[in-house]
């Protein structure tokens, strides 16, 4: 089976974003570093390429320029294993210029969009009661950073003392 290995083109920033994503992922390194040679569209030694490990699953990063910024079309989905994993991610990647969308979806200072996802939720969407799921959707539909508390109190039909956004 093929491997595939997700590249992404940051603008001249790539080792910077690196150096963030290893530092807010456990078990997280820094591999191969490349480096544009003599010839290319920018200066000599300019770092072309990142090699970089997030909790083992493999990712490059591509010193590319402006021409290809990142939109919401693609994202990471980080599954969390408890509302502190939820607040610990969403406030690392939030940090110094992200930015909070809805519905467990943020922006990073890189432009890099990510889901954060309490492992709870796809338990509460499974459900066999249709209304409870949909108490779920409703209630995920108003909030920023996902609420473990408020979509189990939504779950069985009851408010919850937590925010609305999850805040």
């Amino acid at each position: 089976m093929p491997k595939i290995t997700p590249w992404l083109w940051f603008d001249m920033n790539a080792e910077d974003a690196v150096r963030f994503y290893t530092n807010v992922f456990p078990n997280s390194r820094i591999g191969e570093i490349t480096y544009y040679q003599a010839g290319a569209p920018v200066p000599e030694g300019t770092v072309m390429s990142v090699e970089f490990f997030l909790d083992g699953q493999v990712f490059y990063g591509l010193n590319g320029g402006p021409q290809f910024p990142f939109t919401e079309a693609v994202s990471f989905r980080i599954d969390c294993t408890s509302q502190v994993e939820v607040d610990y991610y969403w406030n690392a990647l939030t940090a110094d210029g992200g930015e909070e969308s809805q519905c467990g979806w943020l922006r990073d200072k890189y432009g890099l969009s990510w889901q954060v996802v309490p492992q709870q939720l796809d338990e509460l969407f499974a459900s066999s009661d249709p209304t409870a799921a949909q108490r779920v959707v409703d209630s995920m539909m108003t909030m920023r950073k996902l609420d473990v508390e408020t979509l189990e109190a939504a779950a069985r039909g009851v408010k919850s003392s937590t925010r609305a956004d999850g805040a």
